[in-house]
């Protein structure tokens, strides 16, 4: 039996670990961390080691499925491409294009078709109504940062390998791998900061596994990193602590010390439930450490004021003198993207259009999840009556999932890229299943854009593609020419060759371009690809640090890129500013009028009495990935992680002890749960995580059934968001829990 190996970046997670694939009679039998790549140096977590588990799993698809008097029968290519255009053809003519919805998934930020092909798609839909999970995650990220530096990319990460003191906000990348912050080993990472001397500091309602590592655990109540993170800022102006080492790079200082007049820490203290001495030191701390930097996640974002306390991060982190310095918050400089070395542009728009409904404002192109089920269900002119999810599962992974769940059964028509028969895509007519993911390139578009150390890997296949499936950019590639009007017979080559002209047109046409008039010598030079690894190429050629097409024949191109199976190391963060701005004024705008205006409600926040209630937050585990990755075993064996935290003052009035089973109510729903008393949740905050109950009717699952447990969102509330970034509200739902009959 021959037995090889072959490398590659894992695409489960943020954190772009290097595997080592063991492989015998071309499949693959052992998964490890690649010890010779430049990033992760050998480390590996659970999930990763399962990822040719995942390329078996007898359950996933690998042909596609058309729904025949209610059942799914398997067809070819050909009959569920003609289905999917006889589906959906009718309703665009009768009803116009926003009556096809799409909804994104999580996983396609993790691949390069997610990220590649879904936008000639969309653009050929042309629909307004387009939802992602961006909404019920890191949305109001990119909006704070596309008002504050004029792209919503353009995101700072923490300088952890290099920091003297790393704030951590709503994050617990010990269990999450990291996110919105692209590392390998955070574990390892964060034990060499306290090695060097170097302080951490944990902002969390649970003590964590990241809180149980930090120097300092603050247990702050759900919901009120706003409050917190601006009683900072009012410490640092009012104890002269604030330093921009370069003012003039900035703008809206003043306009900012104004803004923070009523949150001193005496005021916010009882609200963020902290003492006012501890918020104090937080901020003398972080401005007087040679270096920190304050790294906030999902509990900053999932929150009421998400859009305000994703901007106070990297407020503070200006504030402090921290911002694009070593041992700061800093800028990556992927190897795919271009150097933009000249401040300025126009800057970032939202609210191009709204939703149909309640009204609420477009966000990074597209609308909060928190409306879509108002957009099914509501009829008139405009009604969403088709929808396209594309490796998502919004039936257990949005807010009011119960609702969610009888508006995709509603629906005239839907189609779904997808592997798995799961809760949502039981729903649709026609399911489209894309190649397994050993026989896909990989390459990491976003994640290299938010990584804390420039680095570039590329991945080709490691098991070649069945010729009888298709990669996920020709399924989408597909789709798109259905949209626009070529049919279900189109031939997807010609839109490859078409998307390529217009790409090199786009760089060598353009008067002035150091690559004007070199379409020639760019085609042959791309000759060897297609696909979206000809996309690559030229991407890696005409970036930071790419060979020009000859203008640096030194410089990057997948070619070489491929040669180097652990990866190219292209140093540590430098700092960017003020090159990297695109906002009209070409400075850091430290107080956008939109988040100014969002302040009141914040303000109001301190004219209210405290919840005196039960408040609902969720929590990670490194085994699990969302909703993703339920269906294996290795992944799933172990004690029952279903169950709610709950703290024991809080449970001693119910007389419950750790297995009991109590019922957890909020607004929307209802649910059965077993509970463990620990004291890892403060007082007042009870915590489920999400990713389970996938027990449903239809679902062809079989490990992930045989789980059980219960789907949190079932008590999430779809009205429930932040207003500004329309993210949605997934921590602090006020809850009543009762022991169970």
């Amino acid at each position: 039996m021959e037995q090889y190996r072959a490398y590659r970046t894992c695409p489960l997670c943020e954190a772009t670990c290097g595997l080592e694939i063991t492989l015998q009679d071309g499949r693959a039998v052992e998964v490890s961390g690649d010890k010779l790549d430049v990033f992760s140096h050998g480390y590996l977590c659970p999930k990763g080691a399962a990822l040719h588990h995942l390329h078996d799993d007898p359950e996933r698809l690998r042909a596609p499925l058309v729904k025949q008097n209610g059942r799914f029968v398997p067809a070819t290519w050909d009959q569920a491409f003609a289905a999917v255009e006889a589906g959906l053809k009718p309703l665009v003519e009768e009803y116009g294009r926003d009556a096809v919805a799409v909804h994104m998934g999580n996983p396609c930020s993790h691949t390069m078709a997610g990220v590649l092909a879904l936008r000639p798609m969309l653009k050929a839909l042309g629909s307004k109504n387009i939802f992602s999970s961006s909404s019920v995650d890191q949305l109001p990220k990119h909006l704070s940062c596309g008002l504050m530096f004029g792209h919503p990319l353009t995101i700072p990460v923490p300088d952890v390998d290099r920091t003297h003191m790393l704030v951590i906000i709503g994050a617990n990348p010990l269990e999450s791998n990291g996110s919105l912050a692209t590392a390998p080993d955070w574990p390892g990472r964060l034990r060499a900061l306290k090695k060097r001397g170097g302080k951490l500091v944990v902002i969390d309602p649970l003590r964590t596994r990241t809180a149980e590592l930090a120097h300092q655990h603050l247990a702050i109540t759900p919901g009120t990193d706003a409050l917190l993170l601006m009683a900072v800022v009012w410490v640092l102006f009012q104890e002269n602590l604030a330093s921009l080492p370069d003012a003039a790079l900035y703008r809206g200082l003043e306009e900012l010390r104004r803004a923070c007049a009523r949150f001193s820490p005496e005021a916010v203290a009882e609200r963020v439930g902290l003492d006012a001495g501890q918020i104090r030191q937080l901020a003398r701390e972080l401005a007087s450490a040679p270096s920190a930097a304050v790294y906030g996640r999902m509990g900053t974002s999932t929150v009421a004021f998400g859009a305000l306390s994703s901007w106070l991060v990297d407020v503070v982190n200006a504030l402090t003198g921290n911002l694009d310095r070593p041992g700061g918050a800093m800028f990556a400089t992927p190897a795919h993207m271009p150097l933009k070395r000249k401040p300025g542009g126009k800057g970032w728009r939202m609210g191009r259009w709204q939703s149909r409904v309640r009204g609420l404002p477009e966000v990074l192109g597209e609308l909060p999840v928190c409306t879509m089920c108002d957009e099914m269900e509501i009829g008139g002119e405009g009604q969403v009556r088709a929808l396209v999810t594309v490796a998502s599962n919004p039936a257990m992974s949005l807010p009011n999932s119960r609702r969610v769940n009888d508006a995709l059964a509603g629906l005239d028509f839907m189609v779904s890229v997808d592997w798995y028969v799961n809760a949502t895509t039981r729903h649709a007519q026609v399911i489209l299943p894309p190649t397994g993911p050993l026989s896909t390139a990989q390459y990491d578009f976003v994640f290299y854009g938010m990584s804390l150390r420039n680095v570039a890997h590329y991945s080709p296949p490691v098991i070649p593609k069945p010729e009888s499936e298709l990669d996920k950019w020709e399924i989408l590639y597909k789709l798109a020419m259905i949209f626009q009007g070529q049919g279900a017979g189109g031939d997807v080559g010609r839109m490859d060759d078409f998307l390529a002209a217009k790409l090199v047109e786009g760089a060598a046409g353009k008067p002035g371009s150091p690559l004007s008039g070199k379409q020639e010598e760019i085609y042959q030079a791309l000759a060897p690809y297609r696909g979206l690894e000809r996309v690559l190429d030229f991407m890696l050629r005409t970036g930071a640090y790419g060979d020009g097409f000859g203008l640096n024949p030194p410089g990057l191109n997948l070619a070489k890129l491929a040669k180097q199976p652990h990866g190219v190391d292209l140093g540590p963060l430098q700092p960017r500013l003020p090159g990297i701005l695109r906002t009209p004024s070409a400075k850091v705008e430290l107080a956008p009028q939109p988040l100014l205006d969002d302040l009141a409600r914040l303000e109001a926040l301190l004219d209210e009495p405290p919840h005196n209630g039960l408040l609902l937050v969720g929590r990670r585990h490194l085994r699990t990935n969302n909703y993703w990755m339920a269906n294996l075993p290795t992944l799933v064996a172990g004690k029952p992680r279903s169950v709610l935290w709950m703290n024991p003052a809080d449970a001693a009035p119910l007389g419950v002890a750790s297995g009991d089973l109590v019922q957890v109510r909020s607004r929307v729903g209802a649910l059965t749960v077993p509970v463990e008393i620990t004291d890892k949740a403060r007082q007042g905050v009870v915590s489920l995580p999400h990713g389970w109950g996938h027990d449903l009717e239809g679902v062809r699952m079989s490990v992930a059934r045989a789980q059980g447990g219960v789907n949190s969102n079932r008590l999430s509330d779809d009205q429930a968001m932040d207003p500004l970034s329309g993210n949605a509200v997934l921590n602090g739902i006020p809850v009543v829990v009762e022991a169970a009959d």
